[in-house]
């Protein structure tokens, strides 16, 4: 069997607000809880199970979208004013990315309600 991720812990400090954000800005639904976790389903089937804690660090979580699925996040990223960035450092405010290593690729990066540093990716053309 070919290995795969199944699921990783997100830290939140409210889990069904994270959680929600995060479905909102993707277009996705939140799972009904599983225990003490609140998990958000990606189509690849990996869930990012929120869970409550009250002190951690930030961590980064990277999502691969199409190229409309970026344009539909983006415009909710910015109707909903929610500060984007077009680096990790968030010093390009306002800004979108262009890989410089996969042409095509455009992405923006931009904080969740716990200060998870949150970002959306569009494949662009590897091979071009």
């Amino acid at each position: 069997m070919a290995v795969e991720l199944n699921h990783t812990i997100v830290p939140a400090r409210d889990t069904q607000a994270s959680a929600q954000f995060l479905a909102g800005i993707l277009g996705l639904s939140v799972d009904p809880p599983v225990a003490h976790f609140t998990p958000l389903r990606l189509a690849n089937q990996v869930s990012l199970d929120y869970d409550h804690l009250d002190d951690f660090e930030p961590h980064h979580y990277a999502f691969m979208v199409s190229e409309q699925e970026f344009d539909t996040a983006l415009a909710r990223i910015q109707l909903g004013g929610i500060t984007h960035y077009g680096d990790p450092a968030c010093q390009e405010i306002g800004q979108i990315y262009h890989s410089k290593r996969t042409k095509g690729r455009r992405g923006v990066y931009f904080h969740d309600p716990d200060r998870h540093l949150m970002e959306i990716l569009t494949p662009g053309n590897a091979g071009s």
